[in-house]
């Protein structure tokens, strides 16, 4: 049997025809990954299990994710019943195959119940003010589309009638009646994640009030709104014609002829698509066999520089006046960016217009604008402290009277840098243990870390200023007897944002470095990005002081380091050129014995970016295990806490070196 068109592969194929089949080029006839690490650190497990209890005779349909046959075979022989719910029902017809998280089925009525792991806060959600699909829900929209329109296919219209479908969501605007929450479901240590998920509660009662809320968002989709966003792309056709033409396509039946109308709307397809670009043997990219296929399609000749799909934070995409004559940044003029300057600083424009020039001449030296830069480091106060935030928004709220998804901030690192260059870290805070609410004692922790002085503290970018606005809120609604000198205290730090209910400004509110960064200085060698993980390696790669300094041991540097030896290195040189410190945070578990990791559970390798962070996290709150492992997660969280405060420090150094040059 040829492979059915399922709902990734459907997904593919709606975002671009030859994307679906370069997809399934690399599948090879493989099964499909398993996502269920992405859903632990979304909390998607949870929300799942949660809205199960709402249907406790639900019969799941167990079978491992490439059995069509088996798992059509089973949904159909459990539907004979007049009423009936499934879990993971599976429904194969004519080259379609979909799953679905939840089925109901009540005499002649039939009901796909999609849960989501994501936040619902009000019924216009699906769609924008202008009566479009908000771009957040498109995707989710069209998987739900596609599930009922299969499953439709199963049912006889004049007996069972039009298959109903919704999404069942955790509504952020109802709070929990419960305590703990959070931990009523669990993942053995050594079971199925997928079957058998430890219920600490046996009855829908025990959760209080729900929490969940059913939405109907499919009304506006069939015919309508979403078929005429994609016509570009592919035409205006009906919803069974776009499905029916991609089920060819996957099964090779289809021949392409004029699939889409214009070369623009094509291409900025191709922005995001992981078959664009690969990685080359010097840790860059270049443009794939896959985007090459597509350029010489479409008449465009492959050039060897960047296209404008590498350009920061360019929102207009190769469309109107970007044709396919200048899609390369070559072919790019200054008025194709409209580029328009800001005196004493770097403008959105002008950052672009630097990359797209110096790319093209091969330039890598730096362009900073010294006085703007300056002005501010004025304003600045020793000592310095640098912080860093790691959070979780948890699915099922922790405490009572919390809203679900609500902010959890579960680690934070500090460092401290003095007037005479002294670098310390100085404090860090993490709460590792399951159930456990740490915001207030996160902030209790920053508190006692930052009040000893009035030195200007930095963060990169917005998300530190923002959980510390929602745990103001959160203080607000408690009875912490500290309420409010903690409240004082973190309003002194930060600056209200849009969500609050009157506005202020601290008069210590943190200096954003990223902000620094964007309007003063430009380094070609991070491609564009201001990403703190591409800036690090940059400026280290610029830097020869740098270079010099942490080439030595931190004993030698005199720095000090609550998570790495006193002989650790951080910089490892190839030739001329620094690998970034971030490769070289240690992997968790690289001290056990291999006995002892035959009973772990754990499968990151290393924690190397936020993401990874934060499944960490989730792991130590949801998933049993030995205390050796939870102290191997916690370490491996504490050292990249804290490389992330001192790449901050790094780059700091950076700045004071290239202001004060001649």
């Amino acid at each position: 049997m040829k492979a059915p068109l399922t709902k990734s592969l459907f997904m593919k194929g709606l975002a671009c025809e030859d994307r679906l089949k370069f997809t399934l080029e690399q599948l090879d006839n493989k099964p499909e990954e398993d996502s269920f690490l992405k859903t632990l650190a979304q909390g998607g497990f949870q929300v799942e299990a949660l809205a199960r209890m709402h249907y406790p005779d639900g019969i799941f349909i167990n079978t491992k994710p490439h059995q069509y046959e088996k798992a059509a075979k089973l949904t159909k022989e459990a539907l004979e019943q007049e009423n009936v719910v499934l879990f993971e029902a599976a429904f194969l017809v004519d080259g379609y195959f979909v799953r679905t998280d939840i089925l109901e089925k009540k005499g002649d009525k039939i009901k796909i119940i999609e849960v989501k792991a994501k936040g619902y806060p009000t019924a216009e959600n699906f769609l924008t003010r202008a009566g479009t699909i908000n771009r957040k829900w498109e995707d989710k929209l069209w998987d739900l589309a596609f599930q009922q329109f299969v499953v439709q296919k199963c049912f006889d219209r004049v007996k069972y009638g039009d298959v109903d479908a919704v999404f069942l969501l955790a509504d952020k605007t109802k709070k929990a009646s419960i305590e703990g929450m959070n931990q009523m479901f669990r993942i053995p240590a050594d079971g199925n994640p997928r079957t058998e998920i430890i219920k600490r509660a046996t009855r829908l009662e025990d959760f209080g009030d729900s929490i969940l809320i059913e939405v109907n968002g499919l009304d506006q989709i069939i015919e309508g709104i979403i078929c005429n966003r994609h016509r570009h792309s592919i035409g205006e056709v009906s919803f069974d014609a776009i499905i029916g033409k991609l089920k060819n396509i996957a099964r090779g039946e289809h021949k392409k002829e004029g699939y889409y109308h214009t070369i623009s709307p094509y291409f900025r397809k191709c922005k995001n698509c992981e078959f664009r670009t690969v990685p080359t043997e010097d840790g860059g990219t270049e443009l794939s066999k896959c985007f090459h296929y597509v350029l010489k399609t479409y008449g465009v000749s492959i050039r060897r520089y960047p296209t404008i799909f590498d350009i920061w934070n360019y929102k207009s995409g190769p469309t109107g006046r970007l044709e396919r004559s200048n899609l390369f940044l070559e072919d790019l003029t200054a008025e194709d960016l409209n580029v328009t300057p800001e005196p004493d600083k770097i403008s959105r424009t002008e950052r672009q217009w630097l990359q797209v020039t110096k790319a093209v001449k091969k330039d890598n030296t730096l362009y900073v604008e010294k006085q703007g830069l300056l002005s501010e480091m004025k304003n600045w106060n020793f000592p310095l402290h640098f912080i860093d935030f790691e959070t979780s928004g948890a699915a099922l709220p922790f405490t009572k009277n919390m809203s679900p998804y609500e902010q959890v901030a579960f680690q934070f690192s500090h460092h401290m840098v003095l007037e005479d260059g002294t670098i310390n870290h100085q404090t860090e805070y993490i709460n590792n243990t399951p159930g456990e609410f740490p915001n207030f004692s996160f902030a209790r922790a920053l508190y006692q870390a930052l009040k000893n002085d009035t030195g200007t503290i930095f963060r990169y970018h917005n998300h530190e200023n923002t959980i510390l606005n929602v745990i103001i809120r959160q203080l607000e609604d408690s009875q912490e007897p500290d309420a409010t000198e903690l409240i004082t205290f973190l309003k002194s730090i930060t600056k209200s944002t849009g969500k609050s209910a009157v506005e202020w400004k601290g008069e210590r509110a943190m200096v954003d470095l990223h902000r620094l960064i964007k309007e003063y200085y430009y380094n070609p060698l991070t491609k564009g990005s201001i990403s703190l993980k591409y800036m690090l390696p940059a400026c280290l790669n610029t830097s020869e002081l740098l270079k010099s300094k942490y080439s030595q041991t931190l004993a030698k540097l005199n720095i000090s380091s609550k998570n790495f030896s006193s002989e650790h290195i951080w910089l490892q040189l190839d030739g001329d050129r620094v690998e970034s410190p971030y490769k070289m945070l240690p992997p968790l578990f690289e001290n056990w014995e291999p006995l002892d990791l035959e009973d772990t559970i754990s499968d990151i390798e290393d924690v190397a970016d936020g993401g990874a962070a934060l499944t960490a996290y989730a792991k130590l709150q949801y998933q049993d295990m030995s205390d050796k492992e939870r102290e191997e997660i916690t370490k491996g969280l504490l050292k990249y806490c804290e490389l992330d405060t001192l790449a901050m420090v790094m780059v700091y150094e950076h700045l004071v070196e290239i202001t004060h040059q001649p």
